[in-house]
């Protein structure tokens, strides 16, 4: 027994740890460190970052030079010419030969200077894309976030709803009982619980699916134990509303990854502008190129008469790799003159796509204007109806309060009772719709500001 004795205390830790790692709860901060480094989106983003690197490596080769290697062997079999005699003579000769060649561009139009430039500015504008995915996800973990905060309060409310309207149901019962009131009362308490009852499962389930909804946004597998912690704080942490809409924009334009997105696009389409019309100027390009050849068959040595007297063996592979060498090397110069206008088209369609990146830009500042204007004016819309909720809810409390007590005394009945209930239901439902609205249009707000959804 002894010798077990320690089993049931491992058993027990085991079970604490377990225990602990589901009762886990995320903070926001949590949530969106987690989504950064799993969410799909973002490594799928993350994967073109690294094409535009592959792209850039790719735009530095083209001042490399450029070598190439290349040999064959071959078996002349039937009537071959005797290299010795010119006659035609019926054997097998083995030739090798091999060569290597060297070339590159002197001059091609600064086509190359501006690819270069062009695949720098594509890493740039993956780069941008990366963390705009990024702030796009964290906006979305933090509304889905404050999305299971405002169904966990619901379902709370709605669970103290029922625990209310049960205790209504057995004073209900009671004055049934003393006479005060009709039977019919009674038979209304009970349908007003059916009713929270049902309230309570919907409240429920939709708890159950905005939980389920974040973890997506999480990737996490285990989503059954997953859960949040509470917080209720509504607050302008960084006193946003007390800046101006001008200011905002002003500091948006600096900070926005959109507007960088765009700004980067024109500065890629004027450089494939600049390489279009590099298809115009001539190119001038430096080559070197080395072969040499090796032959196995004998030579066959014949008198005056022509009359074969002996046989000569090929000379020694090197000898004849050293003796048959052969070199070249030159400038070629390529001069366009007509190509099916592909030159000019590809102008055309590179100052096309100019204007539209330029448009674009115009378009990207005018959308965040007007969506920072937007979002200040539903910031402060978002808290004006918030405060009004909760003026709202103290004078519906006070209204069931002094229709619950007239009601107890008999001097109201149940539908009347009912409909004060419902009002009041309906005014805690309306606190907390105001009070998540409004922080997360706080959030929005600060993301233009340049605020990020968490600090680092």
């Amino acid at each position: 027994m002894k010798k077990n004795s320690w089993i049931p205390l491992v058993l027990l830790f085991a079970f604490n740890l377990s225990s602990n790692a589901q009762e886990k709860k995320w903070t926001l901060e949590q949530c969106v460190t987690y989504a950064l480094d799993n969410n799909i989106s973002i490594k799928q983003t993350a994967l073109d970052t690294e094409t535009a690197q592959i792209d850039k490596r790719g735009a530095i080769g083209n001042f490399l030079p450029s070598l190439n290697a290349s040999g064959s062997h071959s078996w002349n079999v039937g009537l071959n010419q005797d290299i010795t005699t010119g006659l035609l003579q019926n054997q097998t000769t083995q030739f090798t030969s091999a060569g290597a060649s060297i070339g590159v561009d002197i001059y091609k139009g600064l086509q190359n200077q501006n690819a270069l430039r062009n695949a720098r500015l594509s890493v740039i504008a993956a780069q941008y894309q990366l963390k705009k995915m990024q702030e796009d996800i964290a906006l979305n973990v933090a509304n889905a976030f404050l999305q299971v905060l405002f169904n966990k309060e619901n379902l709370k409310v709605q669970k103290d709803q029922l625990a209310i309207d049960e205790k209504q149901l057995l004073r209900s019962q009671e004055l049934v009982n003393a006479g005060s009131i009709p039977s019919g009362d009674l038979l209304d308490a009970k349908a007003t619980v059916a009713n929270d009852n049902q309230k309570l499962i919907a409240a429920d389930n939709a708890l159950l699916i905005s939980k389920l909804s974040l973890s997506q946004l999480l990737q996490l597998k285990d989503f059954e134990s997953f859960d949040i912690e509470d917080s209720t704080q509504v607050q302008d942490e960084n006193n946003i509303l007390a800046q101006t809409p001008l200011s905002i924009y002003d500091m948006a334009k600096e900070n926005r990854t959109e507007l960088k997105i765009a700004q980067t696009n024109l500065e890629m389409a004027e450089k494939n502008l600049a390489i279009a019309k590099g298809g115009f100027q001539p190119t001038l390009r430096g080559f070197y190129n080395f072969n040499s050849r090796i032959s196995y068959s004998d030579i066959a040595l014949r008198d005056n008469q022509g009359a074969i007297v002996g046989v000569q063996s090929a000379p020694p592979f090197f000898d004849q790799f050293n003796n048959n060498k052969g070199q070249s090397f030159g400038a070629q110069l390529s001069i366009p003159i007509f190509n099916g206008f592909s030159a000019r088209n590809n102008v055309e369609r590179s100052k096309v796509n100019l204007e539209k990146s330029k448009i674009a830009l115009e378009q990207q500042e005018l959308d965040l204007e007007r969506n920072v204007y937007l979002a200040f004016t539903d910031a402060k819309g978002a808290l004006k109806a918030n405060e009004s909720s909760l003026v709202a809810l103290e004078s519906r409390q006070a209204a069931y309060d002094y229709a619950k007590e007239k009601y107890d005394v008999g001097l109201m009945n149940s539908f009347d009772l009912n409909q004060s209930q419902t009002l009041l239901s309906n005014a805690q439902s309306e606190v907390l719709r105001s009070k998540y609205d409004y922080i997360f249009k706080i959030k929005i707000l600060e993301f233009y500001f340049g605020i990020p959804i968490i600090k680092n």
